[in-house]
């Protein structure tokens, strides 16, 4: 069987971050996502999908990632069900997500004081500035020559 979800949207609150009785960390989040396509008005509409995330990677999701912060998410769909305070049974579907990539580096875009990953045993997105990456503006092309002559051997080639 498969069970595959990746999404790509911006959070549309701060993520809520809670701990079970036995101190693990769970946070909650929705994100927006954009359709591929227009309505019959010719404006996108999207989804509002509900995300969960434990332990380590929950904790950097609510310290990282705010309202408005452009998030990829890869996971898995779950629906669990409860009795509500009528004695209702609810049904809720939402992602357990198992990584969560923050996509704007911190001070960019809407929300984004990211620049990390988190999840799995991959980046911490912890937040150390000495340990992130340089980002480069989306707008200045990082292979550029100013105008000089590029100057490569065929050694330098891989093919």
């Amino acid at each position: 069987m498969i069970n595959n979800v990746t999404l790509v949207g911006r959070l549309t609150k701060d993520p809520e971050l809670k701990y079970t009785p036995n101190g693990v960390a769970v946070a909650t989040f929705t994100l927006a996502v954009n359709r591929s396509y227009k309505n019959s008005e010719g404006n996108y509409e999207a989804d509002f999908i509900n995300c969960v995330v434990w332990r380590k990677p929950a904790e950097n999701v609510a310290n990282f990632l705010k309202k408005g912060s452009l998030a990829g998410v890869t996971g898995s769909i779950q629906t669990r069900n409860f009795d509500n305070q009528e004695g209702k049974r609810q049904y809720v579907t939402e992602v357990l997500a198992e990584r969560v990539q923050f996509l704007e580096s911190k001070g960019t875009g809407q929300g984004g004081q990211t620049g990390g990953q988190t999840g799995g045993n991959t980046g911490t997105g912890s937040g150390d500035s000495s340990s992130k990456p340089e980002y480069t503006k989306v707008d200045e092309d990082p292979f550029a020559n100013n105008g000089k002559p590029i100057d490569i051997s065929d050694d330098d080639l891989p093919f």
